[in-house]
Order: structure tokens, then sequence, then C-alpha cells
């Protein structure tokens, strides 16, 4: 199995066993969560068989078994759907500086086999567009998630600092927002998108998604670390 493949499975299996682990109030299952996203993020050096990567995910093994009676664990849980679309908001949102070329618009010129400055006028603005609406989208998810996780009960986090939520929803619903719903959201924004694409720009080689799909990954693996950059 290569390292996007286990990335992926790891990725799918995390709001899995996030939501079993939050709506069971499963302390094993919490750690076993937490070591499913320290897997996620050195799959790449432990597939290169790096010792240091080994010993990490080890000593976090370790770590996750030692405390997992601990009444604070499953609120690590609450800390995962609010950095994660934080970050990738931060990803597109910093190539909407003055100066930088939006991230979208350097898939598209990698598409299109141009520089992103020559791309026509009006496609040059709807990448700029959707780079900021997804930057938009994800803040919005984090401040969703880290909202209800505030006022989420019995696991919430003004409950274990001692304060009574005002309003208050219960754990399931929190967990079923930030671990299943929001993926559900970036869905069918991503949904929505391609078919506003089909209609604002029919000429473009977009209509075929699974071609689409295709073209993204022939554009290779130096092309995403230099756009990711």
């Amino acid at each position: 199995m290569n390292a996007a493949l286990a990335r992926l499975l790891l990725s799918v299996a995390y709001p899995l066993l996030a939501h079993a682990a939050s709506t069971a109030r499963d302390p094993r299952l919490a750690a076993l969560a937490l070591l499913d996203i320290v897997l996620i993020l050195l799959v790449v050096p432990l597939a290169q068989r790096r010792i240091g990567a080994w010993l990490a995910v080890g000593a976090a093994a370790v770590a996750l078994f030692a405390v997992q009676g601990s009444a604070t664990l499953p609120v690590f849980l609450l800390l995962p759907p609010v950095l994660f679309p934080w970050l990738v908001a931060w990803w597109f949102a910093r190539t909407l500086r003055p100066g930088s070329v939006p991230l979208i618009s350097r898939i598209v010129g990698g598409l299109e086999q141009c520089a992103p400055a020559d791309l026509a006028p009006r496609l040059k603005a709807y990448t700029r567009w959707l780079t900021t609406l997804w930057a938009v989208v994800l803040t919005g998810i984090g401040l969703a998630n880290l909202a209800l996780g505030l006022i989420a009960v019995p696991d919430g986090l003004l409950v274990h600092l001692g304060h009574a939520p005002v309003v208050t929803v219960p754990q399931a619903v929190w967990s079923w927002c930030a671990n299943l719903l929001d993926y559900g959201v970036a869905g069918v924004l991503m949904v929505v998108e391609y078919l506003v694409r089909l209609r604002l720009f029919p000429d473009r080689p977009y209509r075929d998604l699974p071609d689409f799909i295709r073209r993204l990954g022939a554009l290779g693996p130096a092309f995403w670390r230099d756009v990711m950059r």
C-alpha cells in the first residue's frame, strides 16, 4: 500500500473513530482516534522507514495508552475539527495576499498549461473568487465547531473549565456536526461549484468529472509540491 492510499484510508477512519469515541464516551476509542491523526501526519516518513517517525508513533501510542483513562482526553477531540479547517483556510487565504497568486489560479494554470498570469481575465477572476470562498467557508466551519465544542455536554470545553454553559448541545450533536456533517458541507460545495463552473465555462476541459480528476492527478507530485509552498 502506498503512502497516499494509506493517508486516504486513515483520513476516512478518523471522523468515524472520533464520532464513535464522542458518542460512546469511550476513552479507548478517543486514544485510537488521536493516534490516527499522528499516523496521518507521519505516514510518508513511516513509509520511508525513517526510524524517527516510527519512534514518534511508538511514543504517541504509549502516551495515549497511559492517559486513556483521563477525563481530559475527550477534550482533545474538540481540537481537530477546529484547527484542521483553519489550517486549510489559512493555506487558501495566504495566497490571496498582494503579490501572491491565488491557490486555485495556480492549479487551473497547471490544467491550462500556462502561467496563472496568462489565464483569461474572466477565469482569473473566478479562480481568485473561488480561493476566497474556500478560505471563508473553512474558517466558518472551524468557528461553528468551536462554538459547538464550547457548549457541548458533557465533554465540552466550558464544562471542563468548570463553567456551566447558558446554552448547551448534546455531545452527539457536536460530534455529528464536527466529525461528519462538515464533510457533507464541503462535498456539497464542491458539487455546486462544479455545476456553476460548467455553466460559466462550457468551453473549458472540465465537463467530464472523471477526466477532470485524472487531469489533476496527471499534474504530478512536483507540481503539487510547488503549488502548496
